[in-house]
């Protein structure tokens, strides 16, 4: 067997007989909840009703239910979709390594498998801990992304190693659902590059419907390409170079639940804004940001990010976002509607924006996520400084955190039903899960 998905199979069987830790334990049921939250926040987006038309109706040899409409699909396209939803708002969690990515995204496909062979919820939070483990320790090895791949690359082989665990699958089993699940799931970063387009909240779901795919034929024995990592022509060789992984129950305490629904990089920059916007006085003359290589690559430099014309971009885009927040206050999920992309008050700050990336801040990221702004009006000059926005690791969620959380996008009534029920989660069955699912209002 292949040396990473050896270790990999290794690490879920350790899982399977001494269980998880009651520190993740406890995080993975917040991040669960926060997944309902941002799924309920983009069930009405234009693209999830797109994909609600085109796919539905649906059946399989699995099936499960689409969030918040009672219809039930084939588990991998209600995984899709409810991925989608998961992810669209750019709301949901975040991990900052040599990858950035969304170990949540791994949540969804989850939930289908779990509903269609009636697992429990604390087999949920076991497959959960092994899919956040192994995509958080893929994603400190190396940067796909600077050799031009997507991290969705990474959710794929996280994703395969949830399923493959719910389904209880050992052996080759196993590793064909890895090699089945990855290989045809090389995802290209063209699709967070320039202009950026609705696959851009579609695409991790997209990895997780073939995950699941690849899962429910190698279950029955259906076998995949292999060594899928160190092979002539595998993973190592053509796309990430030569790595190792380590598997020790160490990273979902420093995945991230985010307070605003922007690309994590921008997460200071939104706090910071909103800080500084209460204590400017006057017309603003010049605005000067200090911040780091890796927020300059992905939503500073590229010259859409400056005038943004999707919701895409524009939850992308450091510079509407902090314009956003100066002209209007805390980004929420509307804050990316038309209106505002064409708002002359934010385009107009925009313009007079300078950013530089420093040193001292290169050093301090990815462990930290420093920004600086200074803002000069005509009646004096304005600064903030932020190292670490409430949400990261360092200033981590807590269960009041989020109930606000999820009373802005849902009734009080519900926001308390849903995480009551989540704190309790490890007691109960995904049926349950699904029926408060099924129960969340405005």
């Amino acid at each position: 067997m292949d040396r990473i998905v050896s270790r990999i199979e290794e690490f879920s069987r350790k899982i399977s007989q001494n269980g998880i830790p009651e520190k993740n334990n406890e995080e993975l049921k917040k991040r669960i909840a926060d997944i309902i939250i941002t799924s309920y926040g983009a069930r009405n987006v234009e693209p999830v009703k797109i994909e609600i038309n085109s796919l539905l109706p649906s059946s399989g040899n699995l099936n499960s239910t689409v969030f918040f409409t009672g219809k039930k699909a084939s588990s991998d396209v209600a995984a899709f979709l409810n991925g989608t939803m998961t992810r669209y708002l750019d709301y949901n969690d975040t991990y900052l390594s040599k990858e950035a990515l969304h170990p949540s995204d791994n949540i969804p496909p989850l939930i289908a498998v779990a509903e269609a062979t009636e697992k429990s919820c604390k087999d949920v939070l076991a497959a959960a801990n092994i899919s956040y483990e192994v995509v958080c320790s893929l994603s400190d090895q190396v940067s796909i992304r600077d050799r031009g791949w997507d991290h969705v690359t990474y959710i794929s082989i996280s994703s395969s190693a949830g399923i493959a665990h719910l389904m209880g699958l050992t052996g080759d089993r196993y590793a064909n659902a890895i090699n089945l699940g990855l290989n045809n799931n090389i995802s290209m970063r063209q699709t967070r590059a320039g202009e950026l387009s609705m696959w851009k909240g579609a695409t991790a779901a997209n990895a997780c419907r073939n995950s699941l795919f690849g899962a429910l034929l190698a279950r029955n024995g259906f076998s995949g390409p292999s060594p899928i990592f160190e092979g002539e022509m595998g993973f190592f060789k053509q796309v990430s170079g030569t790595f190792d992984i380590t598997l020790d129950n160490s990273h979902v305490g420093k995945t991230m639940i985010k307070n605003f629904p922007v690309e994590y990089h921008a997460m200071s920059a939104a706090e910071a804004s909103l800080s500084i916007r209460n204590k400017i006085e006057g017309n603003i003359k010049s605005i000067d940001v200090e911040t780091f290589t890796v927020a300059n690559t992905i939503i500073i430099k590229d010259p859409e990010k400056l005038k943004p014309k999707t919701r895409e971009t524009a939850d992308h885009s450091m510079p509407y976002i902090i314009a956003y927040t100066l002209v209007n206050g805390e980004p929420n999920p509307s804050s990316f509607d038309d209106k505002y992309l064409k708002d002359s008050k934010i385009l107009s700050l925009i313009e007079k924006m300078r950013f530089k990336v420093t040193k001292e801040y290169d050093k301090l990221y990815p462990e930290n996520l420093p920004f600086k702004i200074s803002i000069k009006t005509d009646k004096g000059t304005y600064e903030e400084e932020l190292i670490v926005p409430k949400g990261h690791y360092k200033k981590p969620y807590t269960w009041d955190d989020v109930i606000a959380k999820a009373e802005r996008v849902m009734s009080t009534e519900s926001a308390k039903d849903l995480t009551e029920f989540c704190r309790s989660m490890e007691n109960r069955g995904v049926d349950e899960l699904i029926e408060v699912i099924s129960s969340v209002h405005s």
